[in-house]
């Protein structure tokens, strides 16, 4: 490749252009231009509220008696205002709402409070829907800006990325329904599954492919993933979290990696690459990750994550269960679940059934895991380029591996250290957290996800998926894989976290 051809790269790839939207959206988060990104609240039986008007319920706390332990039982509907001095409830209570909420206790008191939450006046009225229009516009005129830059159409690009938004708000609504969610079916979940019925029933149309940028969309979120990454939060739990997260996951990788290549005779060694990362570091943002550095097939992705949304709903569900059971250390089971569970959301819900110190150990020890996602993608780019794609008598040069090199890792270390070393020491951590990642960042990364989830369902067909699946041997290697993950994360958490810990 010419040196003009390689400077070409920086504007007319879709991988240079990943992280040209990462860091935009970045920086449109840490000037504050975009205000907070939308996000669709918890309903219980009117969606509409929530999606277009979302309302917030304040009561000074003087009234709520003091033996009426609240927040704990609403602990999903409420939150403390420290600007305001109030506990308020977040969304929309209909009075249907209201009659279920005081269901949950005979206290007189307790039900007392649940009128004044109800009688009390909105203080406060969002429209989630000029916000998601607002955010449609941002999204789709960036990205096809960068599409008209590669030489695609863009007008073609627009008109199949309204619709795959729209199935996008869909997925979300569907997943932030109080009894779904309390399953953990989440937006991934329903994405995938919204564009898998409509690719395999009716069938993808043309001018709507042109708008699943998969990789686009993907990539774009993991550099704002980096974001996330703070070595201030991964310091808390010192050479406890880093033993937990780092000794366990380089093991399991190529444990997987082995058995499914020389025990089970896997073919599909980039299948078995995706379903290892995806057991061993952060479930479906490193078969993402992966899939990218091993130019893996849209199939291969579409089943390793597939398989990886069902097993965490049942981890998450099934963990804290046998923890509470069997009368684990909960900091312990924490760091267990963080170790294991291959959803970030997932391990926090999962860790807060067991209170507030093993739901942190659990998230910062998932936190250290995540860190090694763009590690684990260069180092993939390399070994397939050196070993498994490598020519019979050829030598592989540096600027292969580099040309393989998902650029998205430039864009996820850079965002890492800019929040870590530079903005948090300048703004302080509550500025950053607050302000940029949870109003910005982290919910335009969940969209991205979303749009990216439906996108590989619209190209995906069951047809491909059971070509995959011939003799079972993926789910074995799940299946295996996440066993041996279970055990030696136990260990691992028990000698780190336990009250005869060695470390």
């Amino acid at each position: 490749m010419s040196e003009k051809r390689g400077l070409a790269e920086l504007w007319k790839t879709e991988d240079w252009w990943a992280v040209w939207f990462g860091l935009i959206m970045i920086a449109f988060a840490i000037w504050g231009g975009a205000g907070k990104a939308p996000k669709i609240g918890e309903w219980f039986d009117h969606p509409v509220d929530e999606l277009f008007f979302s309302t917030t319920r304040g009561t000074p706390l003087d009234i709520l008696p003091p033996d009426c332990d609240l927040q704990r039982t609403l602990a999903k509907n409420l939150k403390y205002d420290e600007d305001r001095k109030e506990l308020v409830f977040k969304g929309s209570m209909s009075a249907d709402r209201r009659e279920t909420l005081k269901t949950l206790s005979v206290d007189p008191a307790f039900r007392q409070a649940i009128d004044s939450l109800y009688d009390t006046m909105p203080v406060r009225g969002e429209s989630n829907f000029l916000k998601l229009f607002l955010l449609f516009v941002t999204l789709g005129l960036l990205t096809a800006s960068g599409i008209k830059c590669m030489g695609d159409d863009p007008w073609k690009y627009l008109s199949g990325f309204a619709l795959i938004f729209l199935l996008a708000i869909v997925a979300y609504v569907f997943a932030h329904h109080e009894t779904i969610k309390t399953y953990g079916l989440s937006y991934a979940f329903w994405a995938l599954l919204l564009g898998l019925i409509i690719s395999n029933t009716i069938g993808t149309p043309k001018w709507l492919l042109a708008g699943a940028k998969t990789e686009m969309f993907i990539k774009t979120g993991l550099v704002l993933l980096g974001a996330e990454i703070l070595f201030n939060k991964i310091l808390q739990l010192g050479a406890k979290g880093l033993f937990v997260a780092w000794m366990v996951t380089p093991t399991v990788i190529f444990f997987m990696y082995l058995f499914g290549t020389r025990i089970l005779k896997m073919t599909q060694k980039t299948l078995v690459i995706i379903i290892a990362a995806a057991t061993s570091v952060c479930g479906v943002s490193a078969a993402i990750a992966t899939a990218a550095a091993c130019k893996a097939k849209k199939e291969e992705l579409t089943l390793a994550v597939g398989m990886t949304l069902i097993f965490t709903v049942l981890m998450m569900i099934f963990m804290p269960m046998c923890i509470k059971a069997v009368g684990m250390d909960f900091n312990v089971g924490g760091a267990w679940m963080g170790g294991t569970i291959d959803s970030t959301g997932a391990v926090v819900a999962a860790g807060s059934m067991l209170g507030a110190e093993p739901e942190r150990i659990a998230a910062v020890v998932k936190m250290i895991q995540n860190v090694l996602i763009g590690l684990l993608a260069f180092l993939v780019a390399v070994f397939w380029v050196t070993r498994v794609d490598r020519k019979a008598d050829v030598k592989p040069s540096p600027m292969e591996i580099w040309y393989r090199l998902p650029k998205f890792v430039i864009g996820f270390v850079a965002a890492s250290l800019l929040f870590s070393f530079v903005l948090v020491p300048l703004m302080g951590d509550k500025v950053v957290e607050n302000d940029i990642l949870k109003a910005g960042t982290k919910s335009v990364r969940g969209w991205l996800f979303c749009l990216a989830f439906v996108s590989i369902g619209l190209e995906s067909n069951f047809r491909d998926l059971a070509k995959q699946l011939v003799g079972g041997k993926p789910i074995i290697l799940y299946v295996v894989g996440q066993s041996f993950n279970l055990v030696l994360t136990l260990i691992a958490a028990y000698l780190a976290f336990s009250s005869w810990s060695i470390i």
